[in-house]
């Protein structure tokens, strides 16, 4: 069935991509999106960046022919910038006020009621990631939907890092006898990927268990490298921080990214295997942490002070969790620490673009704040020799066209969880304290 799918703006500022993402159907837009991009295109942030993408990609397919009277796109559909079916009396019967959003309803409107006069009427359909219009586009009997391409898979379905198995008790003596289980003679019906954890239950009922991580090569199962010992004074406190710390502080995964509700320890771990390997093991040169300033790339200059003072704000839950992690006493002896230390840095990621950075452990917080374009350029940043740590709650996201499952933390997760290079893991035990758990799982 031919469709016509009608675009809000935010679609094209939060993916340029979006013209070509509905196969061999018509791709509408709207004049009054190309005020509103045009609008948007000074800004220094992505969606500054996003707004001249769409302008070049528009421009490249004016080469093609008139974007009013429609072009062919490569993936077998068409574009058409819309100058008609502006008529904005149905939708004033119902909202009244003439704003850029009744404008785009209007023309996904008029092209829904002239398709229903023909033969053979194309489904109209208007992409919007603005709630608010899609319930708007609903009222006047529109269809409608979120876009949806970007997405990984809903919360529920995310990888873990880590799964229970109920297997006969002579397959867990069988791993204690030879410290190792050939991946095969399980027999699963699903893949396991490289550096995932498994905890082996006896399905004959009694106590017997183990805890394991599957190899770089995804072949067979192993025991984990790491006792419990403490870690700058930190030790786990349940499986999955166990978990945590073995990939953390495992010099051969250069990549690692762990999810997890606030209170689960992700920071304070993370942090402390970086003093560890950077202080201690001397194993990169500097501990370099990051937070995204949200909206990321914001100017801050409105704070006063220098540098460091502007970014304090942003960073006092780093400066915390290092105050725990040293032990400090008085207000002001982390600087005075992290000062005479020197290997220690602290930065907004606005200050990481366009850098090379090798040699470091670099932790990455809030990374759920961060799109798909902004983690693959920090990730990219990373130079030889350096680990990347990023963390965060994809349920907590505080970016306008960012969600649980179109996040960049979410898709890195997704797009690597069959990596050699890589390890994840979802921390699901809050221990900051009771109430911390009770708010993480009530509200």
């Amino acid at each position: 069935m031919r469709k016509i799918f009608v675009l809000d703006t935010n679609v094209l500022l939060h993916d340029p991509g979006a013209i070509y993402a509905f196969d061999e159907h018509e791709v509408i837009i709207p004049a009054v999106v190309l005020e509103e991009i045009d609008s948007k295109k000074r800004n220094a942030d992505e969606i500054g960046r996003n707004a001249r993408t769409v302008s070049r990609v528009l421009d490249q397919l004016r080469e093609k022919g008139h974007l009013h009277s429609g072009v062919a796109l490569h993936n077998g559909g068409s574009l058409k910038v819309e100058l008609n079916h502006r008529s904005f009396l149905k939708v004033q019967e119902m909202f009244g006020e003439i704003s850029n959003d009744n404008r785009i309803l209007a023309v996904a409107l008029n092209y829904h009621m002239e398709e229903a006069d023909k033969e053979k009427p194309a489904q109209v359909v208007l992409v919007s990631k603005d709630v608010l219009v899609r319930i708007k586009a609903d009222v006047l009997g529109l269809n409608t939907q979120d876009y949806l391409s970007d997405r990984t898979a809903g919360l529920n379905e995310l990888y873990t890092g880590n799964l229970k198995l109920k297997v006969h008790p002579s397959i867990i003596d069988e791993f204690y006898s030879y410290r190792f289980l050939s991946v095969k003679p399980l027999q699963l019906s699903f893949p396991l990927n490289p550096h995932e954890f498994v905890i082996l239950k006896d399905e004959m009922g009694s106590q017997k268990s183990a805890l394991l991580k599957v190899n770089t090569e995804a072949t067979k199962l192993e025991p984990l490298y790491l006792s419990n010992d403490a870690v700058w004074g930190i030790c786990a406190r349940n499986a999955q921080q166990r978990m945590a710390l073995e990939l953390l502080l495992n010099d051969d995964i250069p990549l690692v990214t762990i999810t997890g509700k606030a209170g689960t320890g992700k920071t304070l771990l993370a942090l402390a295997a970086g003093l560890l390997k950077v202080e201690d093991e001397h194993k990169y040169k500097k501990l370099l942490i990051a937070r995204p300033v949200v909206p990321m790339g914001k100017d801050i200059g409105y704070l006063p002070g220098e540098k460091e003072e502007k970014l304090r704000p942003w960073m006092q839950p780093i400066y915390d969790n290092l105050e725990f992690l040293f032990d400090t006493k008085k207000s002001g002896d982390i600087d005075k620490i992290l000062m005479g230390l020197g290997s220690i840095q602290v930065e907004a990621l606005t200050y990481i673009r366009g850098r090379s950075i090798p040699g470091q452990f670099i932790i990455v917080d809030e990374a759920q704040n961060l799109s798909r374009h902004e983690v693959k350029t920090i990730v990219s940043r990373v130079g030889e020799g350096s680990k990347i740590i990023l963390m965060g709650d994809p349920e907590q996201i505080d970016h306008p066209y960012l969600d649980a499952s179109s996040n960049g933390l979410t898709y890195i997760v997704e797009k690597f969880k069959q990596e050699g290079i890589s390890g994840h893991i979802t921390l699901e035990k809050g221990e900051r304290s009771k109430l911390a758990q009770l708010a993480a799982d009530l509200l």
